[in-house]
């Protein structure tokens, strides 16, 4: 099986290079896959068409990706991986799921929702995440409810970087997409898939694992 993957960000790309074949097994035995990184999430286009490519804004693109996608040879599924950030997560499914059902029917389409953003997986494994970073701060990681919309990446930066979210924000661009690529690095390589408390990780994990199985999930499946 061939898979392609879009994410919404070259740090999300970063983690999910890392997670896939622990899920999948190595490249080419036996499936295969490719993970494309955008430069943010934007805005599912209201014709349904597509913005400027040139851009590789993720929901401008993925009525146009996957159209293509459904007419292109040896693509077997495509699974999209966004951040909620504070959408409604049921709606914004099922915005997802009209997006594939009017542009490409027939494409086993699968997205997973990273609720609120892609840093609650970090979160989701707490031993990963003090083996990665043993001078973490425990009173900040104790007060995260998994998978909640609380400002995410900033708790994250607050018990792991120095000054915490606001030197991180004061510093501006680059250092917080420096910093989720640290995350990444450091903490993908140690999580073990079967303990992760991320409602969404496992999710992700079993919607992949259900893919690799051939096993039935559609554009209807979250």
């Amino acid at each position: 099986m061939h898979i392609e993957v879009l994410v919404e960000d070259s740090s999300g790309k970063t983690l999910v290079d890392l997670l896939l074949p622990k899920l999948l097994g190595p490249q080419m035995d036996p499936h295969t896959w490719r993970v494309h990184p955008y430069k943010g999430i934007g805005r599912i286009p209201v014709d349904l068409k597509g913005g400027d490519p040139a851009k590789r804004i993720l929901l401008a693109q993925v009525p146009r990706l996957l159209a293509g996608y459904s007419k292109t040879p040896g693509i077997d599924a495509v699974v999209v991986v966004l951040d909620t950030d504070r959408r409604n997560c049921q709606a914004f499914l099922a915005e997802l799921k009209a997006v594939a059902a009017a542009r490409a029917p027939a494409l086993n389409t699968m997205f997973r929702l990273a609720i609120e953003e892609m840093e609650a997986w970090y979160l989701g494994d707490r031993a990963a995440l003090l083996a990665a970073y043993p001078r973490a701060k425990n009173a900040v990681l104790d007060r995260y409810e998994q998978d909640t919309v609380c400002g995410t990446w900033e708790l994250l930066a607050d018990a792991l970087h120095p000054g915490g979210s606001t030197a991180v924000k004061t510093a501006g661009w680059p250092l917080p997409g420096q910093i989720k690529h640290e995350w990444a690095r450091a903490v993908g390589p140690l999580m073990d898939l079967e303990v992760n408390e991320s409602p969404s990780f496992r999710k992700f994990r079993d919607g992949v694992r259900r893919l690799a199985a051939g096993g039935p999930v559609g554009s209807h499946t979250r």
